[in-house]
């Protein structure tokens, strides 16, 4: 995937492995070794972090028996495995050590999500948002459903969604926000998403992604989840472009057969929208840089 003359074969979200994620498969080590074989110089590692309380673990976690005091270990074993293993492989390549914020509990998520970051001095941090209203939009139609009969309609569930971003930036102000859209896993099937308002409102987002310097996350797991596009779909892309705003790849990848999936299709979509440059985090010793990549 990447070498001298691939330089853009990198990704800034994933690395998510089934010893932390109940919905991902294989070990982090293996996640790390399958970049190294698909030729990645840098891979950034993002594992979700804890949900804090009972009322936001995933059914399938239920169903596994595990509990919030499992999650919240789990996280604790991940921040220290990942300084380990970055470590141990850093003569094959860079592994940025990062996390994948939540937005809950609503009040207080951004106290406790900083603190993980200083507590294990993370490189970076990927900002996203999968909550409204306390309910995951990004699992099941049903869940979906029942946000869209709180907010009172796909437009409106939307405009929050986007304002929810918003808020999330300016309070975490995360090096790289994560599928921008997600709104759009659920949403495609309840009506358009690239209304007048909404419009609006993601470019109002994307005003303070730029003023806090973010890098979006061309996230191609859009694809895998059935959309004919990966996130942020076309409009959105293009117009973060005339903005100037940067992006790069993430593969969001839940298991090493993941690590990489998506991402020369992905080159391909950014060059039709006009994107010819992706922005990338590198570790130099303790120092986390950005560079502007060709593609």
């Amino acid at each position: 995937m990447s070498s001298d003359k691939t330089p853009w074969g990198v990704s800034l979200h994933g690395g998510h492995s089934g010893e932390y994620c109940d919905h991902a498969v294989g070990t982090l080590r293996e996640v790390i070794e399958a970049a190294i074989e698909k030729g990645f110089k840098t891979y950034g590692i993002s594992e979700h972090a804890p949900r804090h309380g009972e009322r936001y673990l995933y059914a399938n976690e239920r169903d596994r028996g595990w509990t919030l005091e499992k999650i919240l270990a789990d996280f604790e074993s991940y921040g220290t495995a990942i300084f380990a293993l970055a470590e141990e492989y850093a003569d094959r390549i860079t592994i940025l050590r990062g996390y994948e914020i939540e937005v809950v509990p609503h009040d207080r998520y951004a106290e406790i999500m900083l603190d993980y970051r200083k507590r294990f001095r993370f490189d970076y941090m990927v900002g996203s948002v999968h909550y409204m209203h306390d309910i995951s939009i990004d699992s099941s139609v049903e869940e979906f459903e029942q946000v869209l009969k709180i907010t009172g309609g796909l437009e409106s569930l939307a405009l929050e969604y986007y304002e929810s971003v918003a808020r999330m930036i300016e309070a975490l102000k995360p090096e790289v926000v994560g599928h921008l859209d997600l709104v759009r896993k659920n949403g495609h099937l309840y009506g358009p998403l690239d209304t007048p308002a909404i419009r609006d409102a993601a470019e109002s987002t994307l005003e303070v992604a730029r003023a806090h310097d973010c890098i979006l996350d061309l996230n191609t797991a859009g694809w895998r989840k059935g959309l004919d596009s990966p996130y942020p779909a076309p409009w959105l892309l293009q117009r973060a472009n005339e903005m100037g705003i940067p992006v790069c790849f993430g593969d969001d990848s839940h298991g090493p057969e993941l690590v990489g999936a998506g991402i020369p299709e992905a080159r391909e979509y950014l060059l039709q929208n006009g994107v010819t440059a992706v922005k990338v985090l590198n570790r130099n010793s303790e120092v986390v840089e950005r560079r502007r990549v060709e593609l």
